[in-house]
């Protein structure tokens, strides 16, 4: 299936320029259909799941039609989609839901994570201690079971036969300032090793401390890096900051990201050496 999540941003951006090119006001349009003004900044913001009646009313009203019109249709249609993640609500994290929309259409996902372990990787213990943390740091806004649960189902879903290829760059300063306990993070390097060496889809690298110079820009924070099955959906880069989550899909701007994300790919242990080195790493980490 395509991503909702994907299919909204761009059903966004067509009604938004189509609107913009009959030089009509959004105010304008909400009047036209019966509506107001801030339901059109939401559906031209993507902050809204579309309604399919409204949509065609607005293509009416800004004259669309032929397979320009069709195709519009369509985006909205799968735009207005669920997917099994709506079941959980808010009870499975925000963060959780969105990335489960997005890697639903995803093709490739690559990953950089300098700190926590991917939740795509992530064993129920390590998640479950990740949770004690949130919560130390104040009241959490999901449910620790379906949130535990749903990172399961992202997990058989990503990582089926006909899942999308996953690449996944460790940093090492990461793998060794871990902030779980000992066993847990033993048992968490050996199911990586695991998952890589079974799943022909799954590539995991580590991109090592020392390097020598460092001769470009290096992703500042966790960098994933989507492409979708459908190819007229637009490669996707999302960065991480504490609170929010940043989305780039402007051609520049994911250029920009997909050359940091190479850099640290180029420079990065071969996935034979990875592998010999989160074995060495999870002995060192038990043995203290």
């Amino acid at each position: 299936m395509s991503s909702p999540f994907v299919r909204r941003r761009r059903l966004a951006a067509e009604l938004r320029t189509i609107r913009e090119q009959h030089g009509m006001t959004a105010d304008q349009l909400a009047c036209q259909i019966h509506q107001s003004r801030m339901k059109i900044s939401k559906l031209e913001n993507a902050h809204i799941r579309p309604d399919l009646a409204e949509v065609m009313k607005i293509l009416d009203v800004l004259g669309v039609t032929g397979e320009k019109w069709h195709e519009i249709v369509k985006i909205a249609r799968d735009a207005a989609e669920r997917g099994w993640w709506d079941s959980y609500g808010d009870a499975m994290g925000d963060r959780q839901r969105l990335y489960a929309d997005i890697e639903s259409g995803a093709k490739t996902i690559r990953e950089y994570q300098p700190g926590a372990m991917p939740g795509l990787l992530q064993t129920p213990d390590y998640t479950w201690a990740l949770i004690e943390h949130a919560k130390a740091e104040g009241p959490i806004t999901y449910i620790p079971e379906r949130l535990v649960e749903a990172r399961f189902q992202r997990q058989r879903t990503v990582l089926r036969p006909d899942g999308p290829e996953y690449e996944v760059i460790l940093d090492e300063v990461g793998l060794r300032r871990f902030s779980v306990p000992p066993d847990v993070m033993y048992t968490q390097l050996h199911h990586i090793i695991k998952v890589a060496e079974t799943q022909p889809r799954v590539i995991v690298k580590v991109f090592p401390m020392v390097t020598g110079m460092v001769p470009r820009l290096m992703p500042r924070s966790q960098l994933i890096i989507f492409d979708f099955t459908d190819e007229s959906d637009p490669t996707m880069a999302v960065t991480e900051t504490v609170s929010a989550d940043l989305f780039y899909t402007e051609t520049k701007e994911v250029a920009r990201h997909i050359r940091r994300y190479e850099f640290v790919r180029s420079a990065a242990l071969s996935e034979v050496k990875t592998l010999s080195f989160l074995s060495e790493l999870a002995d060192q980490i038990i043995s203290v």
